[in-house]
């Protein structure tokens, strides 16, 4: 089936209106988790082809928080869609007034291969908790989890509804020339301008969750194992191609050494040779795998540095005595390099940061309110945690996006169905009275009483 077919089918579907019943998307999207938790074994199949990774791995970053999300909406999507009665003020009285959140309509979701379920599913079930309907296009890097993705929605849900169009660059680009109602992208700066021209043409809504370098500030009164453990697990978890793991580390200079040999000891603790030939992350391909060794300096490794191009492992790699013009500092790294940087003041250590796009993340580690409250305020960017790393993301709570350069709009939660709806805003009046003050004659009188009314 053409996109041209699938395009019309859900615009004439979504004009049925049976996607703003909020009963029919709460049967749509545990209809979802029970095809997804009934084909668990094939999803964690898929991955290993891909990525090599380990079940629990899967579960932890992808099918995890999907389920939960999906909860989360179920319990939540009535309430959010229930009109919000807003003040009226005196110029309208008597009246109310209030807001209903009302889908798009036909949401295309271009999905990434890093965290392919999640980063292409999610997506879906928020825009579907919303009242859209939904064409997800999967990442054709990530071959198998595209497949089965393809699979499983297509065989489970009508097309009219849901359906996931496989297919590389000259798939994309078709079906952006279709007029959607909102888009919502994951993936690279660069490619995300693209999709943002091609919205530009038919003035779509866009949301762009893009990366960046990401940095992490390690103040000398951390917890410095606590601290090391953390970013260890973060930086290195999916070989380290996560949009939000720390991109490189800024450190006070009098515990650099400490933080770099407890790093080191992270590292030898939970990625010994049995991990990383059985359960650690493969490079999604081998140019990007090409494109990371050329960033290692290797008169600056500190630990690591060796890789297996044929199969596409590079072990985790810590780089030390690294200046911002260094090359591994040009761009986002996407993989399992973790350069160091030390700093003696932190007001400087800001400006550097500064002197690059905005990240999607930051990360803080100190017992100092004054520290985190700092770079808090000083540097912009999407989201992040004080004496953590990721974890932001794993609450529905929180609004998950990026900002300039990494991106724009939010998901995750009540951020995620605002983002898929309008905000339709209604002033309801009644015909038993009318106040004559906005109409002429205009006399002093009228305009002191609007002055009245209005300041």
């Amino acid at each position: 089936m053409d996109i041209k077919t699938i395009h019309h089918q859900q615009k004439l579907f979504f004009d049925t209106h049976q996607t703003k019943n909020v009963n029919f998307r709460i049967e749509q999207l545990l209809k979802l988790k029970k095809v997804l938790k009934e084909n668990e074994n094939l999803l964690y199949d898929a991955v290993f082809d891909d990525f090599g990774k380990s079940k629990t791995e899967v579960y932890m970053t992808e099918l995890g928080l999907m389920y939960h999300e999906i909860d989360f909406f179920v319990k939540k999507i009535k309430k959010w869609n229930t009109p919000k009665k807003v003040a009226t003020g005196l110029s309208n009285l008597p009246a109310k007034s209030y807001i209903i959140s009302e889908p798009y309509g036909v949401a295309l979701i271009i999905g990434a291969w890093n965290y392919p379920y999640q980063l292409s599913l999610l997506p879906a079930i928020t825009a579907l908790a919303a009242g859209n309907t939904v064409v997800l296009k999967p990442s054709e890097l990530a071959q198998q989890t595209s497949k089965i993705m393809a699979k499983l929605v297509n065989k489970n849900f009508s097309s009219d509804f849901f359906r996931v169009v496989e297919g590389g660059v000259s798939e994309t680009t078709e079906i952006l020339n279709h007029k959607f109602d909102i888009i919502f992208f994951t993936g690279s700066s660069y490619v995300g301008k693209i999709v943002y021209q091609a919205a530009a043409k038919y003035l779509t809504p866009v949301v762009l969750e893009l990366g960046g370098k990401s940095p992490a500030f390690v103040f000398e009164d951390c917890d410095i194992k606590l601290t090391a453990k953390r970013l260890v697990w973060a930086k290195f978890l999916n070989a380290g191609q996560t949009c939000i793991a720390p991109d490189y580390i800024l450190v006070e200079k009098s515990v650099e050494e400490k933080l770099l040999e407890a790093l080191k000891q992270e590292i030898i603790e939970h990625y010994d040779e049995q991990f990383l030939q059985k359960e650690y992350s493969k490079i999604i391909n081998t140019k990007n795998y090409d494109r990371l060794v050329s960033l290692i300096d290797k008169n600056k490794i500190y630990y690591g540095g060796k890789g297996d191009r044929e199969k596409r492992r590079l072990e985790p790699t810590i780089l030390k005595n690294v200046f911002f013009n260094d090359k591994v500092m040009s761009e986002e790294i996407f993989g399992p390099i973790l350069p160091v940087i030390s700093f003696s003041n932190i007001d400087e250590a800001i400006l550097q940061v500064k002197t690059l796009e905005k990240p999607l993340s930051c990360y803080i580690y100190s017992k100092s309110k004054k520290n985190s409250k700092k770079v808090i305020k000083e540097i912009s960017f999407g989201g992040g945690a004080i004496n953590d790393s990721m974890m932001h993301v794993a609450n529905s709570n929180l609004p998950f996006g990026g900002v300039g350069a990494s991106g724009m709009g939010n998901y995750h939660g009540k951020a995620g169905f605002d983002t898929f709806s309008h905000q339709k805003s209604i002033l309801e009046k009644s015909f038993w009275f009318e106040l004559n003050v906005k109409y002429s004659p205009y006399t002093d009188t009228k305009r002191n009483i609007l002055k009245w009314m209005l300041e």
